[in-house]
């Protein structure tokens, strides 16, 4: 139950992670606007939460003497797995302030960078925050405003950081995986080269069809000729 749990919120963790990443890219854009860096704010600050709630889960796990020496080493590897997520959160953390401290909403002379891409982000803020609709509350200057907030927050991740590394040591490099790498777009490949090669066999199986028809047509039409041409050299002998 309790390997379940940690599961599910190291999921939820990851997809926000992951959101939080796509719309970072988009600061600076022609996507970026006043939605969008509350969409930011409200995101990282989802990955927050569901941070501190793995890190108290794992963290009591991990202490817990009488778990077995599988769900350990099963723990463990959520453990580095989690710390990884957070190492990816500070990441685009910081690369959100920076951009956000180049990039400030209301300057008008400030260039914007063509990243070719284009449209909201409210459908990826959307699923990280788990609503149908996002709810925009924000004041027109939240561009200024959120800049300390993230900054104060960075510092706030990275003592996090820090504390799990001190409260519980697991190296990286002692956790063993449980595929080998790149394993799953092996088998997204091989799944997809087994489809283009179903979709080349029914393609080659109609054309041979089609070739077998109109050379049974051509074959006809050969035959009927020779029979009139021969019926014409009876006649006319």
């Amino acid at each position: 139950m309790v390997k379940e749990e940690c599961k599910a919120l190291l999921d939820a963790l990851s997809r926000v992670t992951a959101c939080y990443r796509h719309m970072v890219l988009t600061i600076g854009g022609t996507s970026d606007s006043q939605n969008l860096r509350e969409e930011l704010k409200k995101t990282r600050q989802k990955a927050q939460e569901l941070a501190v709630a793995n890190r108290n889960k794992l963290t009591a796990v991990l202490k817990d003497k009488t778990v077995s020496k599988e769900d350990k080493a099963e723990f463990e590897r959520l453990w580095v797995i989690f710390s990884t997520c957070m190492e990816i959160l500070e990441i685009d953390m910081r690369r959100a302030l920076e951009l956000g401290q180049e990039f400030p909403l209301n300057v008008p002379k400030k260039h914007l960078i063509q990243t070719g891409m284009s449209g909201g982000t409210s459908g990826v803020a959307a699923r990280a925050m788990s609503v149908q609709n996002m709810k925009y509350e924000a004041e027109h200057n939240i561009d200024v405003v959120d800049l300390k907030d993230l900054e104060n927050e960075i510092n706030q991740v990275g003592e996090m950081m820090y504390e799990m590394e001190m409260k519980v040591n697991v190296p990286q490099w002692t956790v063993e995986a449980k595929q080998d790498p790149g394993a799953e777009l092996k088998s997204t490949i091989s799944v997809g080269a087994s489809s283009i090669g179903m979709v080349s066999a029914e393609e080659n199986k109609s054309f041979c069809d089609i070739s077998k028809v109109l050379a049974g047509i051509i074959f006809s039409a050969v035959l009927i000729i020779a029979i009139v041409l021969a019926v014409c050299v009876v006649k006319l002998s």
